[in-house]
């Protein structure tokens, strides 16, 4: 279920070259977590390349996009999120703000989601 939610943002970022908006690229991005068992929320606000830590989660933000005349418009990010202790791999793919739950972090205790990029 995963891998075809990833295939099918793969199709809709990679759509013909003719319809797609043109993008722009943050120089950051900022994230929403929440931790579902202490209803801790916090936002991380990291820079392309950067890393930051949630709970048990290490989140690594590739990069960050946006409509190049919207700034404020539909951000999309590249992120990585794994477990902090043991490193494996439990998110790796694009997520978009306006449609979290496309690609989605599928874990019991967080979530991790995309607000904005940075500019």
């Amino acid at each position: 279920m995963i891998r075809l939610a990833a295939f099918a943002l793969g199709l809709v970022l990679a759509g013909p070259l003719g319809a797609q908006e043109p993008t722009a690229r943050g120089s950051g991005a900022v994230l929403r977590a929440l931790d579902k068992i202490t209803t801790e929320l916090r936002d991380l606000e990291l820079p392309n390349g950067g890393v930051g830590e949630f709970g048990a989660l290490t989140v690594e933000l590739g990069e960050c996009r946006y409509p190049e005349e919207n700034p404020a418009g539909d951000a999309y990010a590249y992120l990585v999120i794994r477990n902090a202790l043991t490193a494996q791999v439990l998110f790796s793919g694009w997520m978009l703000a306006s449609s979290p739950a496309l690609n989605a972090l599928e874990h019991p205790r967080y979530d991790v989601w995309v607000l904005r990029c940075t500019t």
